[in-house]
C-alpha cells in the first residue's frame, strides 16, 4: 500500500508556473505506474499526465502537451508535476495517482491510490 501527499498548489496568474510535487510513503516507489488527474468545479476528474515505473514513458492530454511536464525522483519517492504557461481553465484540484507494476495510470479505472489533492486556481 502508498499513500500519497501532494504539495505546491496555490494561486497564479495566467501565464505563470507552478510545481507540484506528490510524496508517497513506502519503500517500493519505483514499482508504481504515478500519475496527475484534475477536477475542475462542475466536472469530472481528468487524466492530466502519467509516467512509467522508472520514467521512460511519459503521458500526457492534448491540452498540457507542451505546457507541462511530468518527472519523478525514485531516491526521493516523490512525483513532480511542472505547470507553464498557465491558462485559467487549468483552474482546478490536482490529484496524484498510482497503479501497480508496469500499468500506468493513463485511466481512472488503472489508478489503486489516489493522494487528496491541492488546489490550483489560475487568474486571468
Amino acid at each position: 500500500q502508498v499513500q500519497l501527499v501532494e504539495s505546491g498548489g496555490g494561486l497564479v496568474q495566467a501565464g505563470g508556473s507552478l510545481r507540484l510535487s506528490c510524496e508517497a510513503s513506502g519503500r517500493t516507489f519505483d514499482s508504481y505506474g504515478m500519475g496527475w488527474y484534475r477536477q475542475a468545479p462542475g466536472k469530472e476528474r481528468e487524466f492530466v499526465a502519467a509516467i512509467s515505473t522508472i520514467g521512460y514513458s511519459t503521458y500526457y492530454t492534448g491540452s498540457v502537451k507542451g505546457r507541462f511536464t511530468i518527472s519523478r525522483d525514485n531516491a526521493k519517492n516523490t512525483l513532480y508535476l511542472q505547470m507553464n504557461s498557465l491558462k485559467p481553465e487549468d483552474t482546478a484540484v490536482y490529484y496524484c495517482a498510482a497503479s501497480d507494476g508496469l500499468v500506468v495510470p493513463t485511466t481512472r479505472s488503472l489508478v489503486r491510490y489516489w493522494g487528496k489533492g491541492t488546489l490550483v486556481t489560475v487568474s486571468s
